[in-house]
């Protein structure tokens, strides 16, 4: 069974909102037991994305960076940042340095071309930050199209795309013509998980995924 080595650094973005990053993000966390980072979190209901990936890990706190905004509207950041009286800017982003044995998981905030602010997106802060790119994607109807687009835009600024994770219900046409058009391995399909726990995020990191070991700087 091929496994994804999920490289010492990784940036979780995704076609659109609601594709299932985080639960990628936590797939992942369960597995290399990294460090995660969230920039930008934009709204919350019970819990942030990170409060929930360390609920359903199980991780200390040690594992998780503090978000740079912490947005109180389910807006795009531009959008919930107005809401909030603060503007986000790049220079607001300072690459974390986790140990060079630990892995690390950053994870967007919506699609790529949501605004940040009036002349930058998600794309320029992935460009800024310069790690390998997953993109997470629906394995519903419309997905090709989603994920066409966001691939042609991940390359148009030279992103180094390590592949395509989609969730839920398996389909087999779907995921063919992704790697196919897009040239583009998948490097995973997470069916819809019936209780999400600790367990169920390991079993499914060591059906999908390996960690590839960090090196020294």
């Amino acid at each position: 069974m091929h496994q994804f080595a999920v490289p010492p650094r990784l940036f979780i973005t995704g076609t659109d909102t609601d594709v299932g990053k985080t639960l990628v993000a936590a797939i992942l966390m369960s597995g290399t037991r990294g460090k995660y980072w969230k920039p930008i979190q934009c709204g919350w209901g019970e819990a942030t994305d990170t409060q929930w990936i360390k609920r359903m890990t199980g991780l200390p706190d040690s594992h998780f960076l503090p978000e740079r905004h912490c947005l109180r509207q389910p807006l795009s950041p531009h959008a919930a940042a107005a809401s909030d009286g603060v503007h986000i800017g790049l220079s607001d982003f300072e690459f974390p340095n986790p140990s060079p044995f630990d892995h690390l998981i950053v994870e967007g905030a919506g699609g790529i071309m949501v605004p940040l602010n009036d002349r930058h997106f998600m794309l320029d802060l992935i460009s800024k930050l310069a790690i390998p790119v997953l993109l997470v994607a629906s394995s519903r109807p419309g997905t090709i199209n989603h994920t066409l687009l966001s691939l042609d835009k991940l390359r148009s600024r030279q992103a180094a795309i390590a592949g395509v994770v989609l969730n839920g219900p398996a389909n087999a046409s779907n995921r063919e013509a992704i790697e196919h058009y897009g040239q583009i391995d998948v490097v995973a399909q997470i069916e819809t998980i019936p209780v999400i726990h600790r367990q169920s995020l390991e079993n499914l990191f060591a059906t999908h995924f390996t960690a590839e070991l960090p090196g020294l700087p």
